[in-house]
């Protein structure tokens, strides 16, 4: 990827710092500090809501862009709530408490649990697909203000509509499967469902609340369903072969809200890439630590591209031949 123009800037501004925006300070052993040297020296918690391949890629693309710019003057404490929003608050309780310098809130969990747990400390959400929703922001304008910004995963629904229409313009029955416990699947299931129900699609949500049920209301999808729809659900995400084998074997199609998904138990989906949402926010991040950025003012950003990509080998269970504008998942 070539980042070279973006981190030669972001280096110059790490070089010209002074102050930490929005941080009370700290020492050399927690954050904030100096080096032996008189470097400038940052600790970053990252919270990941939990392991799955989109918020794995989200948490190295970040790492990598913060690396690249201020190399070892960065330290990471990086830790995985497990899918647990009361582990989020404990890790980022503690996080407080060492007095980070910034904190990464990998989806929307960790964001809610940062945004309660301090007003002071900036906070950097990515993975997260609606900020208004997560956060309960009325009159959204694009910036959270305070303390709070990030990056959205948000790929656009109306174009997930569309590419479910293209591929199965003969199906009326659709299924919304996702979890009920996630602001932003709820979210985006109600947006997508007003867009499908326009195209003459009859749609029915089917919610689970955890792995416990995740098998049996996934059935109850595929009994009453003709194509399935799974928004970017990190409880999805995290257990897609689980939903794989019971839509294969009931012979259902399922359009995804992103590649992790999709590789697991979808034909098609209309991605972004997590890695370079990421970098794009380890980029913000590096502005906020050098004092370049107010971040109380930095907009939330969007992923700049989108892709239709497919499954191969589920697209060859199903029987579907994909148009020659999607791309394979690797």
């Amino acid at each position: 990827m070539k980042h070279s123009v973006k981190l030669a800037a972001l280096l110059t501004a790490a070089a010209m710092t002074a102050t930490l925006a929005g941080c009370t300070g700290g020492t050399a052993n927690q954050s904030g500090g100096d080096s032996a040297g008189g470097e400038k020296t940052y600790v970053i918690g990252i919270c990941q809501q939990m392991t799955h391949d989109a918020l794995d890629a989200a948490t190295q693309g970040f790492k990598d862009a913060v690396t690249e710019a201020l190399g070892d003057a960065v330290t990471f404490e990086q830790q995985d709530a497990g899918g647990e929003y009361a582990n989020c608050g404990t890790i980022v309780d503690g996080f407080v408490s060492q007095n980070v310098d910034l904190i990464l809130a990998n989806a929307t969990y960790p964001l809610q649990a940062a945004s309660s747990a301090t007003g002071d400390i900036p906070i950097l959400g990515t993975s997260v697909t609606d900020y208004a929703t997560a956060l309960s922001i009325e009159d959204w304008t694009g910036t959270v203000g305070g303390n709070v910004s990030g990056t959205s995963d948000l790929a656009p629904l109306d174009q997930q509509a569309q590419m479910l229409q293209e591929l199965f313009p003969e199906a009326k029955n659709v299924g919304l499967l996702y979890c009920s416990g996630e602001p932003n699947s709820v979210y985006q299931v109600e947006t997508i469902q007003s867009y499908l129900e326009d195209m003459g699609y009859t749609c029915t949500q089917y919610a689970f609340t955890d792995v416990n049920d995740l098998s049996s209301v996934t059935q109850t999808a595929c009994d009453n369903s003709d194509v399935i729809y799974i928004p970017t659900d990190n409880t999805a995400a995290a257990n897609a072969e689980t939903i794989g084998n019971v839509v294969l074997a009931a012979g259902v199609p399922v359009v995804a809200g992103e590649s992790g998904i999709c590789s697991g138990c979808g034909v098609a989906t209309l991605s972004i890439d997590y890695y370079e949402l990421g970098y794009t926010t380890g980029e913000m991040a590096v502005k906020v630590l050098t004092g370049e950025a107010d971040i109380s003012t930095m907009p939330v950003e969007y992923a700049p591209n989108v892709t239709k990509m497919y499954n191969a080998a589920n697209c060859e269970a199903l029987g579907l031949t994909m148009p020659e504008d999607y791309e394979p998942i690797g």
